[in-house]
This record gives C-alpha cells, sequence and structure tokens, in this order.
C-alpha cells in the first residue's frame, strides 16, 4: 500500500484542543510548490472511543459545517472521555466551490472510497480517510442534505445490513441522533460511498439529510447540532444528557420508493414534503419549455407513504429522481 501525500499539520493523539490542516501537496498553474489545506481538530482526553465527524462531503451541503465549525470552538477535552476527529468540510475543494463534486477533478468524494494515495486529489483524500482516520475510529457521523437540486424532510440515517449486530448499532446511533425522522435508508447507488467504505470496516455509522437547495436554515443547523451532540453522548464520549424528542421512523423497502423523470421540462409538484401519498396518486407533473396548449406528462406514486425527498429546481432533466416515498413504521 502506497503511503498518503496527506499529512496532518497537528497531533492525532496528543491530549488537549488542536486546530489545524490535513496538508494535500498540489501542484498547479498558481502555485507549484501548493497544497490544499483541509481544515480540522481533534479534541482528546485521555483514553475512550473516537468519533470522526464529517461535513461538506458534498460541498454545497451546510448545515454539517456550520455545526461542526461551533462545535470546534464550543468542545473541551473536560467535557470528554476519548477523541473527537472534526472535519467540517470533508470534500473542501468542493465546499470553497459550493458544488456537490470537486472543481479540481470533477470528483464526488461519496463514491470515490476506498481511493488512491496516487489518484487525484479525490481519490488522496478519500484514501487517507480510508487507510489513516478510519481504521482510528470507533463512530462516524457524517452529515448530508440534498445540495442544490434534493430537498429532504430532516432525516437521520442508517442502512440495512448483513450484519445484524453492527446493524443494530448503527441503528441506535441514528435514534440517538434523533432527527425529527429517522429513516432506513435505501441506497441506490452505493459503489464507491463513504458509508459502505465505514460499514465495511465494522464501525458504527449514521449520515443525515437535513432538507436541501443548497442553502441551510435555523431549523435544519439546530437538528444537526441537537444530533451531533447527542450522538457524541451516545457514544459514551460527551457528558451529559441526550435531548430526545419524538422522530418519526421510516422504511424504505424497494426501489418503488423512488420516481425517476424519463422526460425533460418544467417541473410541477403536486404534493410537498412530509405529505402523505397513495399509490397511483400523481406526485409530480412535467410541462414542457418549448411550447404552449400541450399538457403536461403526469408521474405518480408507486407506492403508499409520504414524501421524504422531491426534486429541487424549477427544470428537470431525464433521469433525475423527482420524489422519493418512504413508508411510516410503528
Amino acid at each position: 500500500m502506497k503511503p498518503s501525500p496527506i499529512e496532518p499539520t497537528i497531533p492525532l493523539d496528543r491530549d488537549g484542543v488542536h486546530h489545524g490542516f490535513l496538508r494535500l501537496p498540489y501542484s498547479r498553474d498558481d502555485s507549484a510548490w501548493g497544497s490544499i489545506m483541509i481544515p480540522i481538530t481533534v479534541v482528546r482526553n485521555g483514553e475512550g472511543p473516537t468519533a470522526l465527524l464529517t461535513g461538506a462531503n458534498h460541498g454545497d451541503e451546510y448545515e454539517g459545517p456550520v455545526a461542526l465549525q461551533e462545535l470546534t470552538v464550543t468542545l473541551q477535552p473536560a467535557d470528554i472521555t476519548g477523541r473527537v476527529i472534526i472535519v467540517p468540510a470533508f470534500n473542501y475543494p468542493a465546499y470553497r466551490a459550493g458544488t456537490r463534486t470537486s472543481p479540481i477533478d470533477k470528483g464526488n468524494l461519496n463514491r470515490s472510497f476506498p481511493g488512491a494515495a496516487d489518484g487525484t486529489v479525490t481519490q488522496k483524500i478519500a484514501d487517507y480517510f480510508q487507510n489513516v482516520l478510519l481504521p482510528q475510529t470507533d463512530i462516524v457521523l457524517d452529515f448530508h442534505s440534498g445540495g442544490k437540486t434534493l430537498d429532504f424532510i430532516p432525516f437521520a440515517a442508517a442502512h440495512v445490513m448483513d450484519n445484524t449486530l453492527q446493524q443494530a448499532a448503527c441503528y441506535d446511533a441514528m435514534q440517538a441522533f434523533n432527527a425529527p425522522y429517522s429513516v432506513m435508508l435505501l441506497e441506490i447507488d452505493n459503489v464507491g460511498m463513504y458509508d459502505t467504505a465505514v460499514e465495511d470496516m465494522g464501525k458504527t455509522f449514521v449520515s443525515t439529510e437535513l432538507g436541501g437547495g443548497g442553502s441551510a436554515s435555523a431549523k435544519s443547523i439546530a437538528i444537526a447540532k441537537k444530533g451531533v451532540r447527542n450522538v457524541l453522548i451516545h457514544a459514551g464520549i460527551l457528558q451529559g444528557e441526550m435531548q430526545i424528542d419524538p422522530t418519526v421512523n421510516i422504511d424504505m423497502p424497494d426501489g418503488d420508493c423512488f420516481v425517476f423523470a424519463e422526460h425533460e421540462g418544467l417541473f410541477e409538484p403536486m404534493l410537498d414534503l412530509g405529505e402523505d401519498v397513495t399509490e397511483g396518486d400523481v406526485i409530480a407533473r412535467v410541462w414542457p419549455v418549448d411550447r404552449t396548449g400541450v399538457p403536461p406528462l403526469e408521474y405518480k406514486a408507486k407506492t403508499s407513504g409520504l414524501i421524504i425527498s422531491r426534486h429541487f429546481p424549477g427544470l428537470i432533466k431525464s433521469g433525475d429522481c423527482m420524489a422519493v416515498v418512504g413508508h411510516r413504521v410503528d
């Protein structure tokens, strides 16, 4: 295995609070011996579990970066037992550009694992987490929202896994996060995902979808701040009592939960996030953009439940995810 070119500018295993960077050499036109400086904070107090907290895996998702930035200035060693590694902007080039993928190599970090030490910038970031940070970690919280193209009800998520004990640990961490909704998430494309890399190592993993549209709200940020605190308490790292409010449990049993566009045009949602839908209901309509006097194309729900996600921009393309329906679980 080739060594990673990334070097931390701070110690990862020393007690106290340490703020610094993951320095990735990157030679380019405007800086021949330049580097990409990915901000990182490590807070440690003796032996104990390690939590790895990441935001901006996709660069246009902001609840995680805000909540984690605040944690870097409020979390103190006396508050914890063990270690917390905080990376508010996981895909730092994408985060600075406000884009889902990296402007350097167009890499989608959440489809780039296990990465490569001698690969592209995005692959090098993935490789460092895969081979350096994740092996040291017990529990991982990776913040997501819909970015510029999707919007979600605010939920924490875990995945169905073959290892039932590991699935139970992830489910418990999801419930501890205590978002307004808790979803057993069906991934439609898990190849190369950070989630998959973490789970394949046997680690406890919890993720979120807290909103979307390429921005954040006071409400969605508050959910993120409460959730990260709860997860750290649940992991036995942070002192204190969890704040637990009612959550709606959601399941996604199969591919019928997804509705994909097969045409391009003007997108008209017929139901809003969180609303109930019955199989066969019209979930959205697509109008032509190049002429008048033509009726819209109707898209119908293939299953009953509630709308947990929807396309965000006003125009839609063939292949875009139009809506997602989840099933309430008692």
